[in-house]
């Protein structure tokens, strides 16, 4: 896979209150990655992208929730998130990063 299509891997990081407790006792950072990522994509995709070697990666499917809308009843869209996390010495910073 080449690097433009690895940049598209990570859609978003998901930073929450829950993310930021991960990220400061584990050093694991929360992703949004598109739902056809497999783990090995997701390593170098970090790595290219933070610079920075990543230990494992763990991987969650989101189901959507059960919305009305209107007086429809519907569904939002199922997303997958991922848990990275990195080798000891590197760090993610979200602001450097841009």
């Amino acid at each position: 896979m080449n690097q433009e299509q690895l940049i598209n891997v990570l859609l978003e990081p998901r930073i929450t209150e829950k993310s930021t407790m991960i990220g400061d006792k584990q050093k694991q950072f929360v992703f949004k990655v598109t739902k056809q990522a497999s783990k090995p994509e997701i390593k170098r995709a970090v790595e290219l992208m933070f610079e920075v070697e990543v230990e494992s990666v763990q991987v969650c499917n989101v189901k959507g929730k059960h919305k009305v809308f209107g007086q429809r009843p519907g569904r939002r869209a199922g997303w997958k998130k991922a848990y990275v996390k990195l080798k000891p010495g590197f760090d993610i910073d979200y602001m450097e990063a841009q």
